[in-house]
């Protein structure tokens, strides 16, 4: 097969993966509407004279998993579970406990065009800019007090027992074994899938995982190897078999292609497999050129990236060239298996002689110059882990990454990954956009991802 493993690594970073930045543009709007469903939720049991209260939250599906693609919409699918005590909530039927989350989070979304919107299986609150976010809801017990473990139940047409954890443990097994290129071919299954508009709809980021994992290709080395090989394998077990199941020890294995209307899905992704799996036959030919293969990959991906490729060979040759800082940084999916359930804030302050230690965001604001916030040189910015939902982790990583002109001519882009303590302290040396992460880690996994965005100006 013709060697683009470059070319699809550029493809998969620079135009799949979700940046750093998109990322926590969904952790902050998860944060926010989190913190509206408990101010909400405040205010319905002061007019009602109830009391409940969330026992706990977690992040679920892609984000949690870090499957999510880049799309030109913006419509991301944010999943969190949101848990009560199952005697908070007494008999309250299923139902009832949505349109109670939909109320609560009614009185603090004046500004949403849109009511939250009560279904089946949760309350969606969906932003105009293309954003949704989906609360499940579930409550918990204990059979007995010296459980270490709860059972939860899930609110959907009826309350039904159901393994909060299991789906993403599965997933996190996954990955261990297969390695993170299992995630690396989800989204670019994910990709291939959003390519056309006129497709009409395709199976879910789910489904397309469960199968993703279930005809992983091991054999191979490269990423385009593995993509391709993979899907294939997927087509060839389509052709006899579009029932899916959830994984063993999920929901006793149960069917997620029930409905009609998943099998015409199913159908559909077969047939747009089979079509565009074709137009790779090419890069097996022996008299196979790099643009025969960029063409074909670009014919498949429905993407101008691959059309780009060769006119601006040159240019990009010559600015690599021109570059000499070194490329240091790290990223967690490439040293932990990530399974981002909960959220972790960061407590950012800065100092300087002279002036008393004040939050950054405070500071930015205080000293709006025009429409440039930026931090000043020579100030210290302390970091130390802020508010979490984590209940228990083993150690805190660290990333610092300097970004811009400066930070590349003086070789010192850094972002390398580093256990340090709780907290940090960092000078502000020179001019760039630079960010602050951290990292939770719990038994071998990242479990939170927190970030703070660092402006430092020219003074």
């Amino acid at each position: 097969m013709f060697d683009c493993s470059k070319e699809f690594k550029k493809f998969y970073n620079n135009h799949v993966k979700l940046s750093e930045q998109e990322k926590n543009i969904l952790r902050d709007k998860r944060d926010k509407n989190i913190k509206r469903l408990k101010n909400g939720l405040e205010k319905y049991n002061n007019e009602n004279n109830t009391s409940y209260k969330i026992a706990e939250s977690r992040t679920q599906g892609s984000m949690a998993m870090h499957t999510i693609v880049q799309n030109d919409r913006k419509d991301y699918d944010i999943d969190v579970a949101i848990v009560f005590e199952s005697d908070n909530l007494g008999s309250l039927g299923p139902l009832a406990t949505r349109n109670m989350i939909a109320d609560a989070l009614k009185r603090e979304m004046h500004q949403f065009s849109e009511e939250p919107e009560v279904k089946t299986g949760c309350v969606r609150v969906r932003y105009t800019t293309g954003y949704h976010i989906d609360f499940a809801i579930f409550k918990r017990s204990k059979y007995f007090e010296w459980q270490d473990e709860y059972n939860y139940e899930y609110a959907g047409d009826v309350w039904s027992a159901r393994d909060i954890k299991a789906l993403d443990d599965w997933f996190i097994d996954e990955i261990k074994a297969k390695t993170d290129d299992l995630r690396k071919v989800v989204r670019l299954s994910k990709m291939f899938c959003k390519s056309r508009d006129t497709w009409g709809s395709l199976p879910s980021g789910l489904i397309q995982t469960i199968l993703c994992s279930e005809n992983f290709d091991s054999i191979h080395s490269r990423i385009d190897e593995k993509f391709y090989h993979t899907l294939k394998s997927i087509q060839s077990r389509l052709e006899w078999n579009l029932q899916v199941n959830a994984p063993n020890n999920i929901d006793n294995a149960r069917s997620i292609t029930t409905r009609q209307v998943d099998l015409d899905k199913m159908r559909r992704w077969k047939d747009k497999l089979s079509t565009q799996l074709e137009k790779l036959d090419i890069l097996f030919e022996s008299d196979c050129t790099y643009q025969d293969a960029i063409s074909a990959w670009g014919e498949f991906f429905n993407h101008d990236y691959w059309s780009g490729l060769g006119k601006s060979t040159v240019k990009i040759s010559e600015s690599l060239e021109s570059r000499s800082y070194k490329d240091t940084e790290e990223f967690i999916d490439e040293l932990y298996p990530v399974l981002e359930r909960y959220s972790v804030g960061i407590d950012c302050r800065v100092s300087q002689d002279g002036f008393r230690e004040i939050s950054l965001y405070k500071y930015l604001e205080k000293h709006l110059r025009g429409f440039s916030r930026f931090i000043p040189f020579n100030f210290k910015v302390k970091c130390k882990v802020g508010n979490t939902d984590c209940p228990a982790y083993d150690k805190v990583l660290w990333k610092v990454r300097n970004v811009g002109e400066v930070a590349e001519n003086k070789d010192c882009i850094r972002g390398q990954i580093k256990e340090r303590t709780h907290e940090i302290i960092e000078p502000t040396s020179f001019k760039g956009t630079h960010y602050i992460e951290c990292y939770l880690i719990k038994n071998g996994i990242c479990v939170a991802i927190g970030r703070v965005d660092v402006p430092i100006g020219q003074e």
